[in-house]
């Protein structure tokens, strides 16, 4: 996706993070800086993938008043609420060991709601390939494997796109990319 992106014509660049090295507040703090380089140098758009988007969120929630705001945020396949998973899972050693604090975050009811919508024009992009047995962890209901749809919205999102792909596939897909350069075509400033 950021070569397609790159060939659009757009900068890009990405954050990487290890959330079983850095709790939630130490990423989302290292966020913040590069989201006020970014700002500092003009308009800009951002692209969170799973626990990236809330981080996403978080961080821009956190920009000191005045700062330039993103032009558009692109959720992919992020959870807006505690993902069911990872409250099924929040006891498990293995989850614990390789999710730590992040893992802990996406699965509770409080920390998750301290994570505040955001004012800026937002696409949610959320995968309906997973399994929609009725005796799965999602109940039937439409998911990519690791999130539902319900998960992944929330009344403060402009815009949500369905797309039968799974959850780890998302930023790696042709078709998001063309849903990202067709928003912003159609927002040009």
């Amino acid at each position: 996706m950021l070569l397609q992106l790159k060939r659009a014509g757009l900068k890009t660049a990405t954050f990487g993070y290890a959330v079983s090295l850095e709790d939630f507040a130490a990423i989302k703090k290292r966020l913040v800086s590069k989201i006020l380089a970014l700002a500092a140098q003009g308009d800009y758009v951002l692209v969170g993938h799973s626990l990236g988007g809330v981080i996403l969120r978080a961080a821009i929630n956190a920009l000191p008043s005045g700062t330039r705001l993103p032009r558009h945020l692109f959720l992919l396949g992020s959870p807006q609420q505690p993902a069911r998973l990872a409250r099924k899972l929040h006891k498990n050693q293995v989850y614990r060991a390789f999710t730590r604090d992040c893992g802990q975050l996406l699965g509770s009811s409080h920390r998750m709601s301290e994570v505040k919508p955001v004012t800026v024009p937002t696409t949610s992009i959320v995968g309906i390939r997973g399994i929609s047995s009725k005796r799965g962890p999602f109940g039937g209901e439409s998911n990519d494997g690791v999130i539902s749809v319900s998960e992944a919205s929330a009344e403060w999102i402009s815009d949500q796109v369905l797309i039968p792909i799974v959850h780890t596939l998302l930023p790696s897909s042709r078709r998001v990319g063309e849903i990202i350069l067709e928003r912003l075509h159609r927002e040009k400033p």
